[in-house]
């Protein structure tokens, strides 16, 4: 339909951007709406509903294409592969409020700056703003782009002095209300649907829709028993969906109800100052942060004085973070990119002020940058509202098995409507019986049959502490093959110890000052900066910060104060002061001033103080942080030549080290500390010496890794720490074995235009102590098989590899374990990738600083309950990674409870449908109490309690299928079905062949001439009676055949569910599922009683005749028959593995994942992983097109771009290529580089 597109009719939303979408243009068309309202009269109202679940084609049918300019009604669709569509109207805003004469002058202002954001999207003279909403955020027509842009009015391109200039002394009264009319109030609401809002939405689902059908259909029939029924049960799973999705609105809008509800004083233009409700404020406004745990209640930018902040609802963390002001910075770029980590400035929605210090300046103010749902915390509630939908093959393939369900019964349908045509059952009986066939071939119940097993997964989970806010992705679980874990606080305890100190002595590092000793460390630059470089603060008389921080500074025995002293002008807004406590040792020093504080950037993976001692004048920088940033920091000649040694002699131990330096500046008094720029403080330091911290595995993980070892569950390490310290634990916890290579790989750029570099080195256990250090020399490949190496890499090698090196990720990514200093945009990236190549993968970690990761991956699990967390699909009250087993396990058992009970639910449906095409030859059927008892007493009550049983205890080497249509499950329903056939037409065709039997007379069977000596003595009825009774009932469908396919129907639907309720290997055995083996032992002794009871009251219920015992016995011999052959071919053909495997070894019949294709690409190379050896990029210059080419070439990893070939050859398409050190020059040559 999108095909011929009209200029200006299609756009892209978000683009760059987490959930980019086309952007169609249509406009309302009253002919076409005319004839769709004739066409919904016309089809009872179908069309209507047809068009509800397909919002694409309402506004195909309804409206014409325009350009997007012109639109009033927006189509959109998702990029994804999902390809979703939502239908969105174009809305305006009416600023009348500006017509008003004396506000002439504030029109002109807000209309003539050509920078800002409203200049560009209000039109002019008619004062409208047009916009659409889509889940929850605005999106305005900017007039100048000609597209549909965020409304974010603190655009990025703003500068640092444009901020402070434009808004910083605050909004008119007007300016404010205009922005607030334009960008929405301040509030996340949650509205909670009234309850018949939600009863129509889960009503009109097509499962509903279909179930009403059949409802309507039955009654109809008089069938009104099981509809009753039917519809007692639907009400009750609605109801149960409605509760649910109630009691999310429920629980999101209390966690939202604070936030709409604060008081704010904002500052005004004309210097006042003005209360007003946090709903009120818009961007722009400049409001009071005045501290006492004050929640915040919008994203703003904090320009005068300091805050201490609470950030555990961000990070999952709570620890103090300190928050500076915006620079004054004359430069004319972005604020963003000229403040290098400008988070440290941003006050985040929903984060707690725990302390707010002014400086000389005057109060703390800040500068409202988002509201509403465009703020952090509001981006926290979407995740949650409207989750990332998971591309799961189960729920597709069910889909189209629905649909092949629907062709069977369409096949019987014509079948039906000839057989009774020709048997001349009156018309309005033949359409019925006919409508029935497809209620009897696709159940109603077979969609929620999915369900069962997750709902009971679900509870067992609850009991376990890990609870779920995304039922579906339990299923997903179920087939996870890859588990990213984070470090520290998962992998290891969350406590850190000091265990050690080594400082600098010449040109060399003294022996280890152990801490273990009791020796307190004497006075220094050392212990300044122990003393003074951390970001401690005091909340009620007690000290809160990072656990490292403060481990360290109790060390030191001092105490920290309020700096109470008379603020100078170049004391920043959180200056404290630190003093000798009541144990330290004795100094000559009163304390030391922490001035000035640069905190601890993930991304620069340092933090500094500026101090000056009481009393002196000279100033002293101290810094910490990893000790590779540290020493490139420091003045050379400072850095001891055995620093690499030493380093990795800890790290390899596991140890946590930390990297110490500081310089002096002697002319404290001419400074203005407030002034210095970061870059110049944190330079030509001289470095200190390491501080070695233990940091030990917790004692359940290595033996949950073992277990996923041996599940051949691949597992990764992602961690924010140094590289060789994650590789240590690595090895300790058993990720990567001890007889397995190491392969680091160190990706470089010299220059921002010069060549991209690839280093490859063998990391070496030694001898003495298994020291691990880089191997220079050649990589013996020789020594160990092709699969036993794992590579390693930091964030920073990560970074250049996707820019430079895309086309060796995926090869790199099969084989790599060790992640560290990973910030957290590249974690959530790096588990991207992974999906890529066709991992289903699992993210566990604490919450700090994994919260993006967590929502990407497949199943993320979070062991925090901080509110960070929330938008995790699973929180575990376990806080250690034992969680991560029981999840998989009660996954698996999931999976494999929904292919039963869906597989089930299809077969009964299939043998009921079988039985009833065989009677309709003879122009019969089965009675509505024979209906009722399969559906209701065997089939539903099988449906519910098959999935009782529990996940089993060991985690098996194989995963479940992930496939409903997949040989083998394809093939068992097939010969169910066929074997179902062949019982039900054998004994159909039987039951004619006997001599007993008769079309017209059916108590000749039972009379004493036809009878055996041992039947004669059961006889004692009363044939006149029962006689009398069919002779009034017309509708009776009493006969041979009946009876025959009936029972032959009823006791197959029970042995399928014997021979579908797979124990071994995912759950545990069907004999430990007792209330199941319950009803299984009730239902054959019911059906038994039915084959040999001869009850008069029964059979006449029933519609079943008597037949001869010898028969009845023949009839469970075939059943019995038919229940063995097929348990034999379940257990034999479809559930061995090794015929799989060596069917699939004939056929030749590989996998199609991609990461197995990848495996089977390196298995070829002889040459990989590679020697020791630099590889280069090369470049060349693109057009758009190209460019744009090549990247969703590699979005797919093409497998020509896979092969790693030693010889430099330009790159078709002109994106980068690899080459060896010895054709580097060559390359440049011809690339000019």
């Amino acid at each position: 339909m999108e095909g011929n597109i009209l200029k200006g009719h299609h756009g892209l939303l978000n683009l760059g951007e987490e959930g980019k979408q086309d952007i169609f243009g249509y406009k309302s068309s009253r002919c076409r709406s005319v004839l769709f309202v004739i066409g919904s009269v016309l089809t009872c109202g179908f069309l209507l509903l047809l068009f509800y679940w397909k919002p694409e084609w309402d506004v195909w049918a309804k409206c014409i294409q325009c350009t997007l300019q012109e639109a009033d009604i927006i189509l959109l669709r998702t990029t994804d592969e999902f390809k979703i569509w939502t239908k969105k109207k174009v809305m305006w805003i009416h600023l009348s409020l500006l017509r008003n004469p004396a506000r002439a002058d504030q029109q002109h202002s807000l209309l003539s700056d050509e920078t800002s954001l409203l200049h560009r999207i209000i039109m002019k003279p008619d004062l409208k703003v047009r916009y659409i909403e889509i889940q929850k955020i605005r999106y305005i027509w900017d007039l100048q782009e000609k597209q549909f842009v965020r409304a974010e009015v603190l655009e990025d391109s703003h500068s640092c002095a444009d901020i402070r200039y434009k808004f910083g002394s605050g909004l008119t009264t007007t300016e404010e209300t205009i922005r607030r009319l334009i960008f929405g109030p301040n509030t996340i609401e949650i509205q909670i649907v009234p309850i018949w809002k939600l009863l129509c939405k889960e009503v009109l689902n097509p499962f509903y829709t279909f179930q009403i059908f059949s409802v309507c259909l039955w009654l109809s029939e008089d069938y009104i028993e099981y509809s009753v029924v039917l519809i007692i049960m639907s009400l009750i799973s609605i109801a149960f969906s409605v509760y649910d999705v109630r009691q999310q609105s429920m629980k999101l809008y209390r966690l939202v109800e604070s936030h709409n509800n604060m008081m704010v004083t904002v500052c005004r233009k004309d210097g006042a100052y003005e209360k007003v409700p946090s709903s009120e404020l818009a961007p722009g406004d400049v409001f009071l942060v005045t501290g006492n745990k004050q929640i915040l209640s919008c994203d703003a930018v904090l320009i005068h004085g300091g805050c201490i902040v609470n950030e555990s609802m961000l990070t999952g963390e709570s620890i103090p973070v300190t928050k500076t002001p915006l620079p004054s910075v004359a430069i004319p770029n972005c604020w963003k990119s000229s403040t290098g980590d400008y988070k440290r400035h941003i006050l985040f929605c929903g984060t707690q002020v725990i302390q707010s210090k002014a400086t000389c300046q005057g109060e703390v103010k800040a500068v409202v940058y988002r509201t509403g749902f465009t703020t952090t915390k509001g981006e926290l509630v979407r995740s949650i509202m409207f989750p990332k939908p998971m591309d799961f093959k189960l729920y597709q393939d069910a889909f189209r098995f629905l649909v092949c369900l629907t062709v069977v019964a369409t096949i019987g349908m014509i079948y039906s409507v000839c057989i009774l045509v020709l048997n001349g059952v009156p018309a309005g009986k033949v359409v019925r019986k006919a409508l029935d066939v497809i209620t009897i071939a696709v159940s109603p119940a077979l969609p929620a049959a999915v369900t069962i097993g997750i709902i009971y997964a679900q509870e067992r989970l609850k009991k376990k502490g890990i609870f779920c806010i995304s039922p579906q992705r339990i299923n997903i679980c179920g087939q996870l093959n890859l588990i990213c874990f984070d470090k520290t606080g998962t992998l290891t305890e969350d406590g850190l110890d000091l265990w050690g100190l080594v400082s600098t002595k010449g040109k060399g590092l003294q022996n280890i000052f152990k801490f273990s000793n009791g020796d307190m460390l004497p006075w220094g630059p050392f212990f300044g900066a122990m003393a003074s470089c951390h970001s401690l603060v005091l909340l009620d008389n007690t000290l809160q910060g990072d656990p490292l921080d403060l481990k360290m500074f109790e060390t030191t025995r001092w105490e920290l104060k309020e700096n109470t002293m008379l603020k100078q002008q170049n004391e920043e807004a959180h200056s404290f002061i630190v003093k000798p406590g009541p144990g330290a040792n004795k100094v000559s020093k009163e304390g030391i001033i922490v001035l000035k504080q640069y905190p601890f950037s993930p991304a620069l993976q340092r933090m500094s103080v500026v101090t000056q001692v009481i009393g002196k004048e000279k100033l002293t920088v101290y810094l910490k942080g990893a000790p590779e940033t540290v020493i490139h920091l420091c003045k050379p000649e400072t850095v001891p030549r055995s620093f690499s040694t030493e380093l990795q002699r800890y790290t390899k131990q596991g140890f946590r080290v930390i990297g110490f330096a500081f310089k002096s500046l002697w002319n404290g008094r001419d400074i203005t500390v407030a002034n210095l720029n970061r870059e110049d403080v944190e330079s030509d330091l001289v470095f200190l010496g390491l501080l070695i911290l233990e940091n030990k595995l917790k004692p359940q993980t290595i033996p949950v890794l073992s277990e996923l070892s041996n599940a051949r569950i691949r597992t990764v390490m992602i961690t924010g720490d140094n590289l060789q310290t994650a590789v240590t634990v690595a090895r300790n916890a058993g990720m990567i074995p001890l007889t397995h290579k190491i392969i680091l790989i160190e990706a470089s750029q010299t220059k921002e235009s010069g060549p991209a570099v690839i280093n490859w080195k063998l990391m070496e256990n030694n001898k003495n102590g298994g020291q691990i250090c880089p191997d220079e020399t050649k990589i013996p490949m020789e020594r160990f098989e092709k699969r036993n190496f794992h590579f390693v890499m930091t964030g920073k090698s990560y970074d250049i590899l996707m820019q430079h090196f895309y086309h060796l990720l995926p090869k790199l990514l099969v084989s790599a374990t060790v992640f560290a200093r990973m910030s957290p945009n590249q974690k959530g990236s790096l588990i991207e990738e992974f999906q890529k190549l066709d991992y289903y993968v699992g993210m566990c970690g604490d919450g700090a600083n994994d919260c993006g990761a967590l929502k990407t991956a497949h199943a993320g699990i979070s062991l925090s309950e901080q509110e960070a967390s929330v938008a995790s699909p699973f929180t575990s009250k376990i806080p250690n990674i034992d969680c991560v087993p029981h999840l998989i396990k009660e996954g698996r058992a999931a999976l494999v409870s929904s292919f039963c009970i869906f597989k089930y639910m299809a077969l009964y449906s299939l043998i009921q449908y079988v039985g009833v095409l065989c009677l309709y030859w003879e122009a019969n059927t089965f009675g509505n109490y024979q209906f009722l008892f399969e559906d209701l007493a065997i089939t539903t009550i099988i449906g519910i309690t098959m999935s009782f049983n529990h996940a089993h205890p060991q985690l098996d080497s194989n995963r479940p299928p992930g496939q409903l249509i997949s040989p083998p499950l394809l093939l068992s329903v097939i010969l169910n079905v066929v074997f179902s056939l062949v019982l039900h037409v054998f004994g159909f065709i039987m039951v004619q062949q006997q001599p007993w039997y008769t079309h017209r007379d059916i108590y000749r069977a039972c009379k004493p001439t036809n009878l055996t000596n041992d039947d004669v003595t059961t006889i004692n009825k009363t044939t006149n009676a029962i006689a009398t009774t069919l002779a009034k009932n017309e509708d009776s469908y009493r006969s041979y055949e009946n009876t025959t396919v009936y029972l032959l129907s009823l006791f197959n639907c029970i042995t399928t569910a014997i021979v579908f309720s797979k124990g071994k290997p995912y759950r545990k055995p069907i004999y430990t599922n007792y209330i199941f083996m319950i009803v299984l032992l009730a239902q054959v002794g019911t059906c038994l009683y039915f084959l040999f009871g001869e009850q008069d009251t029964l059979y006449n219920a029933l519609d079943l005749v008597c037949t001869p015992r010898s028969w009845r016995v023949y009839l469970l011999v075939m059943v019995l028959v038919h229940f063995f052959v097929m348990m034999a071919i379940e257990e034999i053909i479809i559930e061995n593995r090794c015929i799989r495997v060596f069917l699939k070894r004939c056929c030749k019949v590989k996998s199609t994942q991609r990461y197995k294709k990848m495996q089977r690409i390196i298995k070829k190379e002889p040459n990989w992983p590679p020697e020791d050896d630099t590889e280069y990029a090369t470049f060349c210059i693109m057009d758009e097109e190209t460019k744009n080419k090549e990247q969703r070439t590699l979005e797919v990893y093409s497998n020509k771009s896979y092969e790693h070939d030693k010889i430099s050859k330009e790159a078709p398409n002109g994106i980068a290529n690899s080459t060896s050190k010895q054709n580097e020059e060559e390359g440049c040559k011809k690339e000019g580089i």
